[in-house]
């Protein structure tokens, strides 16, 4: 288990206040000016160093994407820093948190992430049902503000530095980056063809890079603590703390900070408090949000949470967002209920989304009443490889990923139930 000294979100829970003063007892900017006088490239390198790679979902390195944002700008254009604060994956309910406890962590973490990028402007898009959230974050930046934290000559560096809160309409769609940056622009949150990549032509067409309020808000104790503290914990490019969303048919459902890698049956015995019922009475975990294929008890009872282990497995890290299901669990329902979210959320700008979604959620209706014909399970594996890979963004394959992997390993009980109902009406 991860050590008290080595947790980053020491007020994850709430038990202290979120306010600069008490921020500041918690170390939050300390030796921020210090930091910053070493220069930009010193902290991409740390950020390189320390392995850390974006807790958003996709995993991309963060240091390796900061390094791609120019360091001259040779046409006049800004460099921009948009933190992704959209957090609509279900299961996932980190961010929530880190922006309601922790704000002038993630606050200090814009600053420092911007600085090494050459961005004077940060914004964070926060979806639109976090009210009180938007609320406290704003409440933090305006006391950094008055603090001289942010602002002209920030934290006496003699960098100016400005940030701002977009709250968003509640769309899914809009956590995809660039979705999110057409939002913010005031247009339709659709997904934008790439390249151009945002590092290139971002907000405004613009360099801009776009990250998450997980991944922004672990830097300063990056750059503080040194990047090799940081790539201590974890296994090889899977290094690091992680946020960890524990919920479903848990007794004791929470957040916690736990080092990557760590085996997923222990993240659920020793935080979750086991599985409802023990873990005998488990049916499937889904590892990395509703997005991310499920997986048996089988597989459970040793896999590792990092991007890796879950790879092999067939599934992924995502958001770190485990749901778990014990064996009241209709896995064909609750599958057939997150389909209908997918189709609900795609922006319907391609065609395989739009259309093949709904085809999707119509056969899994008919699925869990077993009026489905058997050959059916394989039509919507094909109809999720004709999505898979064939859309703009990623939100195609998160619509075919839980229902591959209810396929994958719940085959069986598919076939039941529309064998039971065929039996019936020849009864």
């Amino acid at each position: 288990m991860l050590d008290d000294k080595d947790r980053i979100f020491t007020n994850i829970y709430g038990w202290d206040w979120p306010t600069l003063k008490a921020a500041k007892e918690r170390g939050v900017w300390a030796g921020t000016k210090e930091v910053m006088a070493k220069g930009q490239d010193w902290i991409i390198e740390e950020v390189k160093n320390s392995g850390l790679r974006g807790r958003g979902g996709a995993g991309f390195p963060t240091g390796m994407k900061w390094s791609f944002m120019p360091k001259e700008s040779k046409d006049g254009r800004p460099n921009y820093l948009v933190i992704n604060a959209d957090e609509s994956e279900p299961g996932t309910c980190k961010d929530r948190d880190i922006i309601r406890h922790e704000p002038h962590r993630l606050i200090e973490g814009a600053l420092l992430a911007s600085y090494a990028m050459r961005a004077h402007a940060c914004y964070i898009y926060i979806r639109g049902e976090f009210m009180r959230e938007a609320e406290a974050l704003q409440t933090a930046i305006d006391e950094a503000y008055e603090a001289g934290l942010v602002g002209k000559n920030a934290c006496g560096s003699g960098w100016d530095f400005d940030i701002y809160v977009h709250r968003g309409a509640g769309a899914y769609i809009c956590g995809e980056e660039t979705a999110l940056l057409n939002s913010l622009e005031g247009k339709k949150g659709m997904p934008r063809n790439k390249p151009p990549f945002p590092a290139g032509a971002g907000l405004y067409a613009c360099p801009t890079t776009v990250n998450n309020v997980e991944t922004i808000a672990v830097v300063p104790e990056i750059v503080k603590r040194g990047g090799s503290w940081f790539a201590s914990f974890g296994r090889e490019k899977n290094s690091g703390t992680k946020l960890f969303c524990i919920s479903g048919h848990v007794n004791t459902p929470c957040n916690v900070e736990e080092a990557m890698s760590v085996p997923l049956k222990e993240i659920i015995e020793k935080h979750g408090g086991g599985v409802r019922g023990g873990w005998d009475n488990l049916l499937a975990v889904i590892p990395g949000g509703s997005s991310t294929r499920l997986l048996p008890k089988s597989v459970c009872d040793t896999v590792l949470m990092d991007f890796d282990a879950l790879r092999e497995q067939n599934s992924g890290l995502g958001t770190a967002a485990i749901i778990v299901m014990d064996k009241s669990t209709d896995i064909v329902y609750a599958i057939a209920r997150l389909a209908r979210f997918y189709w609900h959320e795609s922006c319907g700008q391609c065609t395989p989304c739009r259309e093949g979604t709904g085809w999707m959620y119509r056969i899994m209706q008919r699925m869990v009443r077993g009026e489905a014909r058997l050959d059916e399970i394989d039509m919507l594996l094909d109809i999720g490889r004709e999505i898979e890979g064939h859309t703009i963004c990623a939100h195609g394959d998160a619509s075919a990923w839980p229902i591959q992997g209810l396929i994958n390993h719940f085959r069986p009980e598919m076939e039941r139930r529309i064998k039971e109902y065929r039996s019936k009406l020849v009864a």
